[in-house]
């Protein structure tokens, strides 16, 4: 791993401090973790960025501009409202002191976007960018995905990723949450949610997804016309011919924070819910369905508390900064900036379809 990261995050909103308990965590569990130094947090609101550097042990609170002219930053964290991400992280990109970028998903919002991020992809940039899809670092996930790449399971014929919450029924959460209920692709269902399951889906299905049709369901009175409140997609992988479903919906009765992944093939089935976030379960006809118990299997570099703890959605969260910051990926799959441009993709042609139709 690299020996010291000096690190800056752009943003200082709730998910910065998801991320400043991960830097916190990761030696505890990781021996080999990275020395950190907390150097600078940038907002644009002073309150907020000197409280939370005062909270968090930054050494300094900066407006965003004053972040480009920096040269003692070489770890980034672009962590802001989904219309920051493709410019700072454009920005990030020409600065030759930073060497590390983690951005937050959806890295875009808009065709431009893509179409910049695109050729930031193919340019010589230098850096090493990964996207924030922490959910393909959850253990149970990390084994399925090596079991299913097995070829055991034979050739995909039909699947379903699913992604739900309830929160949006509630009219607190809607008031306090107002700037958010904005259409496909800036925000909504699809881009805060439903871009974990593509993110699933491609790493378990490949590259090479199609989005066949899309619709929005889902009406409440005081919601902006256009919201995306939920969406269910139908998607194709074309190799296989395989169809399946993608629904990823902020209005799910009886749901918190439920993801789950459901893939039938030629010769077995592999399921996978987060309400059972220590297992997956298997089908082959010589062993019936199968139950895989893995807990908090991160090893060999994890040695906190022990292997038989529940993950937990932070404790995926700190894996993916460990591998950030320089860590062994074992069995891990980096969600690397090709990753991310993937599953954008996909959320932009979910936004196609449904402003078409």
């Amino acid at each position: 791993m690299t020996s010291m990261a000096h690190i800056g995050f752009l943003g200082a909103g709730g998910f910065a401090r998801s991320h400043a308990y991960a830097l916190d965590a990761l030696n505890h569990y990781y021996v080999d973790a990275s020395t950190i130094e907390r150097t600078v947090v940038a907002s644009p609101t002073p309150a907020s960025r000197e409280a939370f550097a005062k909270q968090f042990g930054f050494r300094e609170a900066i407006h965003p501009d004053a972040l480009w002219d920096r040269k003692n930053v070489d770890t980034l964290f672009i962590l802001g409202p989904n219309h920051t991400h493709t410019p700072q992280l454009l920005q990030a990109a020409r600065i030759p002191a930073i060497k590390r970028i983690y951005v937050e998903k959806p890295i875009g919002i808009s065709q431009q976007d893509l179409q910049d991020l695109v050729a930031l992809e193919k340019s010589e940039h230098g850096k090493f960018i990964m996207v924030g899809f922490q959910f393909l670092q959850k253990s149970a996930l990390r084994k399925a995905l090596a079991h299913w790449h097995n070829g055991d399971f034979g050739t995909p014929i039909h699947f379903r990723a699913e992604y739900l919450h309830a929160s949006y029924l509630s009219p607190e959460y809607r008031q306090k949450n107002a700037g958010r209920l904005l259409p496909i692709p800036a925000n909504g269902a699809v881009a805060d949610l439903g871009a974990h399951a593509l993110s699933l889906l491609v790493a378990f299905l490949g590259e090479d997804l199609v989005v066949r049709t899309a619709a929005t369901s889902g009406r409440i009175e005081d919601v902006p016309q256009g919201s995306d409140l939920c969406t269910t997609v139908l998607l194709e992988e074309p190799a296989s011919g395989a169809i399946g479903t993608m629904l990823a919906s902020r209005v799910s009765q009886g749901t918190g924070d439920q993801l789950s992944l459901e893939i039938r093939a030629t010769r077995g089935a592999l399921r996978y819910d987060s309400s059972q976030p220590d297992t997956y379960h298997t089908y082959l006809p010589e062993y019936s369905w199968q139950t895989h118990s893995v807990m908090s299997d991160y090893l060999p570099a994890s040695t906190f508390p022990s292997g038989y703890t529940p993950s937990g959605w932070l404790r995926a969260l700190v894996h993916n900064h460990y591998l950030f910051l320089g860590g062994d990926p074992g069995i891990s799959i980096i969600p690397d900036l090709k990753h991310g441009l993937l599953v954008q993709q996909l959320i932009q042609s979910i936004a196609d379809q449904i402003l078409d139709a």
